[in-house]
């Protein structure tokens, strides 16, 4: 019987990700009773004790969460720290006596989450040290390691990465994040489309025009500028979260609902992704970069001029992408997929389009049938259509059906965060990514990383706007157009 009663063990505990979303994320599943028996130890460089620790993470929660002191308290003292060089074998052997005192004195029966919230290159390394102490058995309770993204920086590496975990932990021990997979509302899409007989009969190239998938953030990369050159919008979004939000809107039915079969679903779009061809990256690839531009009366700065980042950097901060599934239900069906920095609105959704009707019996501008669905912020679904404007005549108009999350009062909605995280605890996989998806999807984008380095056009956008013009003419040249959202999703057109 599985059991979320586990020692956490957060190696890179003193960074920004441990007090802004992991222990935020820990404090409101004990607030909300769904941890019980747990102890958390912090690892990492830094020469901090228990009481350091928590009190460093007591500052983030007051600054973030709803607290009340008992709560707050009671939590804290759940915390624990051990300083480690993380790069030395030997000095792991610091955790075997900590995490035996924590089993024992919470009575969780050697169960042990780790999450790696490290850079990158710390991701084949923490495994190897861990195995060489004996942490990575499970003779006594589960292990399971949690890897950040990413996973990987092109095709080689992530095969590479996969191999040097693998050494040390079986897949069904290796839980690889994307916060995404969390949100309700993309985990509520599959409720959608398949326990309604309204939508299934309709997810079909016989019936949807065209799929539109956008990842927007208003914000440039701020203090990431280091980062984020050696990332780009391509493996920061596109690789991870965005294919696999678009492996969610396309898979088939799976078989049950458990890990195995929802993760043979999601698998199985990865590999039917049709192939970029030298064709494709040159002419339905739309690669941007960010210029400085006033907005809202604030002069911001281009990406070149962001801390951080070299002078003569090619970095994209945007790319929009036509791209095509090769199998039975989407057979010429194109997706289009843009995510970018300094767009004019912080906004992740799904756009439906469906086919217009063989006849525009009313108007010639008769409005067309879209689904809504909003990921991030003001998470919501909105089915549009057309009905008669008021007044003489048969002028169609667009309205909607709105459903927000924020209407559900009563409800307690765990963030990504919370649900991902108690999801590891349970050992449920569902939402997390198996290795065949990730090589399918660096073998998907790889093409594009090689036009990058063979130096492809990059072409200018000012902040504040949608991307280059070469994105509209992306989508244009078929006769469609990208929606353009903003931040909260309107209850009424």
């Amino acid at each position: 019987m599985q059991t979320n009663n586990n020692c956490i063990v957060i190696f890179g505990a003193s960074g920004d990700l441990t007090h802004r979303k992991l222990i935020p994320a820990l404090y409101n599943l004990f607030k909300f009773g769904r941890l019980n028996k747990f102890s958390v130890l912090g690892v990492a460089r830094s020469e901090l004790n228990d009481e350091t620790f928590r009190e460093k993470m007591r500052e983030s929660l007051l600054e973030t969460e709803e607290t009340t002191p008992e709560t707050l308290d009671a939590f804290c003292s759940h915390l624990y720290y051990q300083a480690v060089n993380t790069s030395d074998a030997a000095d792991y052997g610091k955790l075997v006596p900590r995490l035996e005192e924590l089993h024992t004195k919470y009575q969780t029966n050697g169960n042990t989450l780790y999450y790696m919230s490290t850079p990158p290159s710390l991701y084949g390394v923490i495994p190897e040290c861990l195995a060489a102490h004996g942490l990575n058995t499970e003779e006594e309770g589960w292990k399971r390691i949690i890897v950040e993204k990413p996973f990987g920086y092109d095709e080689k590496t992530a095969q590479e990465l996969d191999v040097q975990i693998h050494r040390f932990f079986e897949e069904h021990q290796i839980y690889r994040i994307d916060h995404y997979l969390g949100k309700e509302t993309v985990q509520n899409l599959l409720v959608l489309r398949f326990s309604n007989g309204l939508f299934e009969p309709l997810w079909n190239r016989n019936y949807i025009d065209y799929v539109e998938i956008t990842g927007a953030e208003a914000i440039g990369v701020e203090e990431r500028g280091g980062y984020y050159d050696g990332s780009g919008a391509m493996r920061d979004m596109f690789q991870n979260h965005l294919l696999q939000v678009l492996a969610m809107v396309a898979m088939e039915p799976p078989a049950i609902i458990n890990a195995n079969s929802m993760r043979d679903e999601v698998a199985k779009v990865m590999h039917s992704l049709r192939p970029l061809t030298q064709d494709d990256v040159e002419h339905n690839l739309v690669l941007g970069q960010y210029i400085a531009a006033e907005i809202d009366g604030k002069e911001v700065k281009g990406y070149l001029q962001e801390k951080g980042v070299p002078s003569n950097s090619r970095t994209e901060t945007f790319m929009a992408l036509r791209c095509e599934i090769e199998n039975w239900r989407w057979a010429g069906v194109p997706f289009y997929v843009r995510t970018g920095k300094r767009l004019p609105a912080r906004v992740t959704e799904i756009v439906i389009h469906f086919k217009t009707t063989p006849h525009p019996v009313f108007s010639q501008n008769a409005p067309e049938n879209k689904l809504i669905i909003r990921i991030q912020p003001d998470e919501a679904i909105s089915m549009r259509f057309g009905l008669k404007k008021p007044g003489a005549g048969f002028e169609a108009k667009e309205v909607s059906m709105d459903f927000r999350y924020a209407d559900l009062a009563d409800d307690q909605v765990l963030t990504a965060y919370e649900r991902l995280l108690l999801d590891a605890m349970k050992g449920d996989a569902t939402l997390f990514a198996r290795t065949d998806a990730v090589h399918a999807a660096w073998k998907f984008v790889q093409p594009i990383l090689d036009y990058k380095e063979a130096g492809g056009r990059v072409h200018e956008y000012e902040a504040g706007t949608w991307g280059p013009v070469a994105a509209e003419k992306l989508i244009a040249k078929s006769g469609r157009v990208w929606r353009k959202p903003s931040g909260k999703m309107k209850k009424k057109v």
